[in-house]
């Protein structure tokens, strides 16, 4: 692995990536933070993406020393004591591990994802207005978990790289092919030309979801908290709701999602 190099100044220019990652928690600094060994293993063998510098706490150094061991010289791998390394990141890193990363090649489209669907058989994940980051990491881990094709969204939806989803996704959002960019009706669009069913979850769907024919391709739309998907969208997808007591109205966006997507995980 690259020789570590110790930094004993939090103002040390050289780690202006790391610096203050919870203020400046969005994507932005030419790339992203990937915080943990659990992130960190999936930037490791991500083919879109490459770590450009790493700033690890010094007692964590040994312990992942060999994940680090096949990095190019070029990759600096910062390390500091606990003081410093919190003051550059701005408040108490526990994992002690963050890695600076960037893309390394275009980003895959939308027609590039149906494609792939079509091409396994595996359903896709749509997500409309999704701005919260945790719900937004956990459908990517559950997405991953069980098998889907890929993630479209629309360009409302919080980014998958922020920070706090890229922690929650344990990672699967450097390793699973997505998009995010145009409206909801132009993606519902684009799924429907693709040939995809395309279901959308509601509380009052037309089919429980343990009728649901599960052999055709299938695009699954997931809404905001709260406000849900549009009518608009609604109104055109096939509906499907997830049978529960009747005094619980719905269920949190990504457990939904990881429901639905067992149910077509198992029927394939």
């Amino acid at each position: 692995m690259p020789e570590p190099i110790l930094i004993v100044d939090a103002e040390d220019p050289r780690i202006e990536p790391f610096r203050d990652v919870r203020e400046r928690d969005l994507v932005g600094r030419s790339g992203f933070i990937a915080e943990g060994t659990v992130v960190l293993d999936q930037l490791l063998q991500a083919e879109r993406f490459r770590p450009t510098a790493f700033l690890i706490l010094r007692n964590r150094l040994e312990g992942i020393r060999s994940r680090l061991a096949g990095m190019p010289g070029d990759i600096p791998v910062y390390v500091a004591e606990r003081a410093v390394f919190d003051r550059i990141a701005g408040f108490p890193v526990n994992r002690g591990v963050l890695a600076h990363g960037t893309a390394t090649d275009t980003p895959w489209s939308v027609a590039a994802i149906l494609a792939r669907a079509a091409a396994t058989g595996r359903p896709v994940v749509v997500g409309i207005e999704i701005a919260n980051h945790d719900n937004l990491g956990a459908i990517f881990r559950n997405a991953a978990a069980f098998g889907a094709a890929g993630i479209l969204l629309d360009e409302t939806s919080c980014h998958p790289l922020y920070r706090k989803a890229l922690r929650v996704s344990v990672g699967t959002a450097l390793t699973l092919p997505w998009y995010r960019g145009g409206t909801g009706e132009a993606i519902v669009a684009a799924c429907e030309a693709a040939g995809c069913r395309v279901l959308a979850l509601s509380p009052y769907g037309d089919t429980p979801l343990t009728r649901l024919d599960r052999t055709a391709p299938a695009a699954l739309l997931l809404g905001a908290e709260g406000r849900g998907l549009p009518a608009s969208l609604m109104a055109r997808c096939e509906t499907v709701r997830i049978e529960m007591q009747p005094e619980i109205d719905s269920l949190n966006v990504a457990t939904a999602a990881a429901i639905v997507l067992h149910a077509l995980y198992s029927a394939a």
